[in-house]
C-alpha cells in the first residue's frame, strides 16, 4: 500500500518511507491511499483470533508488500506483550483498559510498534526522533526506543505542566534518551518540533523523525485494539456499540474511525475533550478557532491544535460521512472530579482524569438501554496518584513500574521557548 501527503497529494510513498519520514512536505500528514475493507463474515472470523495474530492480519492489510506476515507477527509479539482488559462498570457501560503496558498508558501500543518497525527497517543510518509530549507520550517513546541502536530520542515537554510521576518515567533513563523541559505549553513544544523539521540546515545534516501520533505507524497500531474490544464483547452487544474516546491530539479517535471505515460495526463515536474545546466548538459552529491552551487536570489532553484532525476530515470526506455523525463534548475539571467520585462511590472503580472525561461524555449520551457503551481507559490512575488520592481520600498504591523510577534523578535540560536553543543543541550534539 502507498501513503499520500494530505497537504500534497503528489507526494506518495510506501510504509517504510512514511515510517522514517514522519511528516511530509508542507507539514502534511501521511494517509493510506485506500482503506482496506473487511466484510462481515471475515470480521466474525478474525474476532475469533487471539490479539497478536488478529493484529498481524489487520496491520498486514496496510504493509504486507513490505514485510512478511511471519516477521510482522514476531515484531507485534514484542510490541504488544501486555494485556487489554474490558472492565464492566454497569450492564451496558464498560471501560477498555489500555494502560497495562510498561509505561501504564495506551500510547505503549502505537509507540512500541513504531520502535519495532524502525528497528526492523533501519539498520545503518543514525536517526533522531524528535517528540513533544503533554504527559504520557514521553514515557512511552522513551521506553520503547531505549537502548535501540542508531536511534537517538529527544523529548520536549512543558515545564511544570505534567505530573511528577509522568516526568520521572521518561526523564531518568539517560543513554540515547534526552529530555528537555520548555518554558511554555504543549503547543509551544509542538511548534518547536515542527520548526526543526522545517529548518534547512537540520534537514540536510540530520535524519529527523517524530514519534508523535503524526507518524502513520502509531495510527495503524491503534486500530488493533478497537477490533480487540469487539472480541471481548458478547455478540448480542456488537450491533449497538458507542465508544467514547478521551481526545487531545485525536490520534486515538482517528484509529477508531479507520477501524469503522474498515467494516467494524461501531455505531457511534464520542470525542471527549477537556476545556481545550477546539473540536467541540468547530463541530457546532463550523469555524476552526484554536484558542490559548488551558492547563487542566487531564494534562495529556491539553492541546488546542490537534495534529490528527486533518486525518479525521480526510476520512470523513473519503467515506462521504457527515461530521454531524461525530459527537463531541467538552468537560470541565469540576465535572471530571465528580465523575471520578461517582465511579468510585457508586461502582467501586478507580480511574484518572482522562478516562473520567470519556466516562462522563458517554453516560450523558447513552439514554437507550439497548446501547452498549465503552469508554477508553488511557492511563493508570496511579500516574495521577496525588490528584486522585485528594479527590477520593484514599491512597493508591504505586505499581512497581513507578516506584522504580520515582527515586531516580531527573536528567532533563531546561530551555526557553526559543527555537535557537533547540537548534544549537541539535547542532552541537548530533552534527559532526
Amino acid at each position: 500500500m502507498k501513503f499520500y501527503n494530505i497537504n500534497n497529494h503528489k507526494e506518495i510513498i510506501n510504509f517504510e518511507q512514511a515510517l522514517k519520514t514522519g511528516l511530509g512536505k508542507n507539514q502534511g500528514l501521511f494517509f493510506p491511499n485506500f482503506i482496506p475493507k473487511i466484510n462481515f463474515q471475515n470480521i466474525e472470523k478474525i474476532l475469533d483470533m487471539d490479539f497478536i495474530n488478529r493484529s498481524s492480519y489487520i496491520i498486514s492489510l496496510f504493509i504486507k508488500n513490505e514485510i512478511s506476515l511471519e516477521n510482522l507477527t514476531k515484531n507485534i509479539y514484542k510490541a504488544f506483550n501486555f494485556p487489554l482488559k474490558l472492565i464492566n462498570i454497569t450492564s451496558n457501560i464498560s471501560c477498555l483498559e489500555l494502560f497495562h503496558g510498561p509505561t501504564l498508558s495506551f500510547k505503549d501500543f502505537g509507540v512500541r510498534f513504531m520502535s519495532q518497525m524502525l528497528n526492523y527497517f533501519n539498520k545503518q543510518e543514525k536517526m533522531i526522533i524528535l517528540t513533544a509530549t503533554s504527559g504520557d507520550t514521553g514515557a512511552a517513546v522513551a521506553h520503547a526506543f531505549y537502548n535501540i541502536d542508531n536511534i537517538e530520542v529527544i523529548i520536549l515537554y512543558p515545564k511544570n505542566k505534567i505530573s511528577i510521576l509522568q516526568e520521572k518515567l521518561f526523564c531518568t533513563l539517560g543513554k540515547n534518551i534526552k529530555t528537555i523541559s520548555i518554558d511554555g505549553n504543549f503547543d509551544d513544544c509542538q511548534n518547536l518540533i515542527k520548526k526543526s523539521f522545517e529548518d534547512i540546515t537540520l534537514r540536510k545534516k540530520l535524519i529527523l523523525n517524530s514519534a508523535n501520533s503524526i507518524n502513520i505507524s502509531r495510527l495503524i497500531a491503534q486500530i488493533c485494539y478497537y477490533f480487540e474490544v469487539f472480541s471481548q464483547i458478547l455478540p448480542d452487544n456488537r450491533s449497538n456499540v458507542i465508544i467514547s474516546v478521551p481526545s487531545g491530539n485525536f490520534g486515538n479517535l482517528t484509529a477508531g474511525l479507520i477501524a469503522k471505515s474498515m467494516g467494524l460495526p461501531i455505531k457511534k463515536f464520542i470525542a471527549a475533550t477537556n476545556s481545550n474545546d477546539t473540536v467541540p466548538r468547530y463541530l457546532k459552529s463550523g469555524i476552526w478557532n484554536p484558542q490559548k491552551t488551558i492547563a487542566t487536570a487531564s494534562n495529556a489532553m491539553d492541546v488546542s491544535c490537534p495534529n490528527n484532525w486533518p486525518r479525521i476530515i480526510e476520512l470523513f470526506q473519503i467515506n462521504n460521512w457527515n461530521l454531524n455523525q461525530l459527537s463531541s463534548q467538552s468537560i470541565s475539571d469540576y465535572v471530571t472530579e465528580q465523575s471520578i467520585l461517582k465511579l468510585y462511590n457508586k461502582y467501586n472503580y478507580i480511574t484518572e482524569p482522562h478516562s473520567a472525561i470519556a466516562y462522563h461524555a458517554l453516560q450523558v449520551k447513552i439514554k437507550n438501554k439497548e446501547a452498549f457503551g465503552i469508554f477508553l481507559g488511557t492511563a493508570h490512575p496511579a500516574k495521577f496518584q496525588e490528584y486522585v488520592n485528594k479527590i477520593l481520600k484514599i491512597t493508591i498504591k504505586l505499581p512497581n513500574k513507578l516506584t522504580h523510577y520515582i527515586k531516580k534523578e531527573n536528567l532533563s535540560y531546561n530551555f526557553p521557548n526559543n527555537f535557537s536553543y533547540l537548534k544549537s543543541f541539535l547542532i552541537n550534539n548530533y552534527i559532526q
